[in-house]
């Protein structure tokens, strides 16, 4: 016999309408993944022939040649620091900024608040000219060499990501009850004390979002980097345009290439979920 239906339970259509869904879905994921890993493997002239679906000859060539035809590992280098170095300070700068907002009641918070919001409605491209008069400004009038630096392009991803990490880390700080300070307070915990002892351990999946926010704004930015970097200092998202010469267009080391340098990406991404799901959905709803 079989098992009565709930009457709680879905119409066996809609079941059905969603595992179609969701089986078209996966593989409009999947297929230009299998694309971008069979055409890694195959010799150059079967990917700029007629494409097939399954490769009639296999090599791992292409992930040995991306090293020699760029410099991959100086442009994969300048992206970590890059990177790594704009998260930390995208992190630091937003849990000290978020905190003072949110224990704090001082004049202009408001017009504070809404001052690092209303940053994220400005396209990004309208900061590129007056950030390089600046960085070139500021080099020729005291010599730190701002434009074509690191320390120049992470100052430029500190513009992007901090106002979206100091807007959500409010609203996640706010969500920490106020009696953890207090008791912080009597136990002869300062403010710092309470912040780094209390808040801060309980916002810790808010802290990670913002973490992962600020990374991956930073390590796939193509305009900025672009302008702002030069042959010694150029990333990632630039430097991948050297697979393409004037004579040809090295499409299986490009596939390669990318590939690699989603690893960092896709793995922070799954070994930190958890944290940014969290993350998320508290500073949202709370």
């Amino acid at each position: 016999m079989s098992t009565p239906r709930s009457p709680m339970a879905p119409p066996r259509s809609f079941l059905w309408a969603r595992r179609v869904f969701l089986t078209l879905l996966t593989g409009f994921v999947l297929v230009p993944v299998y694309v971008m890993v069979s055409s890694s493997l195959k010799p150059l002239a079967d990917v700029t022939g007629t494409f097939r679906w399954l490769p009639t000859e296999l090599t791992i060539r292409p992930y040995i040649d991306i090293w020699s035809t760029v410099p991959l590992g100086r442009y994969f280098v300048n992206s970590l620091i890059v990177a790594g170095a704009a998260t930390v300070c995208s992190v630091v700068i937003a849990v000290f900024s978020a905190y003072a907002v949110s224990r704090y009641r001082f004049r202009g918070r408001r017009v504070f608040t809404v001052t690092v919001l209303s940053t994220q409605m400005f396209p990004g491209i309208l900061f590129l000219l007056p950030l390089f008069l600046i960085y070139v400004n500021i080099g020729n009038a005291t010599g730190i060499a701002l434009f074509g630096s690191r320390g120049g392009l992470i100052l430029t991803y500190l513009t992007f990501s901090l106002p979206f990490s100091i807007w959500m880390l409010i609203g996640y700080f706010d969500s920490v009850p106020r009696d953890l300070d207090e008791a912080a307070t009597v136990d002869g915990c300062g403010p710092l004390g309470a912040l780094f002892r209390v808040v801060v351990p309980a916002a810790v999946p808010g802290i990670v979002a913002v973490a992962v926010y600020a990374f991956m704004t930073a390590w796939g930015e193509v305009l900025f980097a672009s302008v702002m970097t030069n042959d010694t200092t150029r990333t990632l998202a630039v430097g991948l345009q050297g697979y393409s010469t004037l004579n040809d267009v090295y499409w299986n080391q490009i596939m390669a290439a990318s590939l690699v340098v989603s690893v960092p990406v896709v793995a922070g991404f799954l070994l930190l979920q958890r944290y940014l799901v969290a993350g998320l959905t508290a500073g949202a709803v709370k």
